[in-house]
């Protein structure tokens, strides 16, 4: 059931003083996190040799590691964890729905969609992989609104929710039956689809990364036109508020972020979901402070889970997408179970 959003209450003093420093401790948490991510794995690395890495490249085998592995897979595991925290923060408020994430516009499925036709084909792997991705992601997004848009209708969240489940199920069809039958294209996407960082580099961030930004600018720029539509579409149109260009800005922002996000590191379910949650429980409906809270939220979670993966199994490493999952499954049952749900 698809809930509409209650009238945005205004913060207590408390609470407003708290907000900045708030996002000061979340961009320490980060920074912690980006830390470990460089010195923690297989072979733990001192902050030091790290610090001299990074200033002093002497070509030695820690040093490769540290410029080669780590930082590429932080840097893009930072900025994945961003845009899926925003992608969430936007989706549930675009839908006005508190159970809504990314995959609702069937990012997910037609990015592996995508990739599953690149792979059977052509025979594509490693970087190759990114732009199909990012193209099905957006085409399978496009492809949602139109549907959810056809008729007399405007695009409702409802008929967007209908229409992005409708599409999941139809390409991951496609792409079960695919892997079902081709033990070639399995073995070239099976660590991209249950959304892993191992072993990506800074060739696929330069890729991606354009979209990325593009598509953060353009949703901190949305902060208060969401606070006006949340107010319900007559108020918000007798504020001058344009909502069929702000609610086509969001989707287009989406598109960017789950598309760049997905095509770099496969889908990751749960930071979307849960990300915005923890970040509104902090700053209220407030969607100015919600969506920066939400992006650097987002990567502390996604680094701090990369991190956890590769040290939780002795002589194993287990992918993000699993240890998000195994995170924020339980997470989730325990917001849904609070009242705070109601504050969307």
């Amino acid at each position: 059931m698809v809930l509409r959003a209650p009238t945005p209450t205004r913060p207590t003093r408390t609470r407003r003083a708290l907000r900045p420093v708030g996002l000061l401790l979340a961009l320490g948490a980060l920074l912690v996190c980006a830390l470990l991510s460089i010195t923690v794995g297989a072979k733990p690395i001192p902050v030091a040799e790290v610090w001299a890495a990074l200033t002093a490249h002497d070509g030695g085998y820690d040093h490769n590691v540290i410029l080669t592995l780590r930082v590429p897979r932080t840097i893009i595991g930072i900025f994945v964890g961003a845009a899926l925290g925003l992608a969430g923060a936007l989706m549930q408020a675009l839908t006005r729905n508190p159970l809504a994430e990314p995959g609702i516009l069937g990012v997910n499925s037609g990015a592996a969609a995508a990739v599953v036709i690149a792979v059977f084909l052509f025979g594509m792997g490693g970087a190759g992989l990114v732009w199909p991705a990012f193209i099905g992601a957006a085409v399978a997004a496009v492809a949602v609104y139109a549907l959810g848009s056809r008729g007399r209708s405007a695009a409702t969240p409802v008929r967007l929710a209908l229409a992005g489940t409708a599409m999941a199920a139809v390409l991951q069809g496609l792409v079960h039956g695919v892997i079902v039958l081709n033990d070639f294209v399995f073995d070239r996407i099976r660590f991209w689809q249950v959304g892993s960082l191992t072993g990506r580099d800074l060739d696929v961030f330069w890729q991606v990364m354009p979209f990325l930004v593009l598509g953060i600018v353009l949703t901190l720029a949305l902060g208060p036109s969401l606070n006006t539509i949340a107010l319900g579409d007559d108020l918000a149109a007798t504020l001058g508020a344009r909502i069929p260009l702000i609610r086509t800005a969001t989707a287009v922002a989406v598109i960017l972020l789950c598309g760049a996000a997905t095509a770099a590191a496969g889908p990751i379910w749960f930071v979307g979901l849960i990300i915005p949650h923890v970040a509104r429980i902090i700053t209220g409906p407030d969607q100015r402070w919600l969506l920066p809270y939400s992006a650097v939220l987002g990567a502390v979670l996604l680094t701090a889970a990369d991190t956890v993966g590769r040290v939780v199994l002795p002589g194993a490493e287990l992918e993000v997408g699993i240890i998000t999952a195994l995170v924020g499954a339980p997470l989730f049952i325990a917001l849904v179970r609070t009242k705070r749900m109601a504050q969307l």
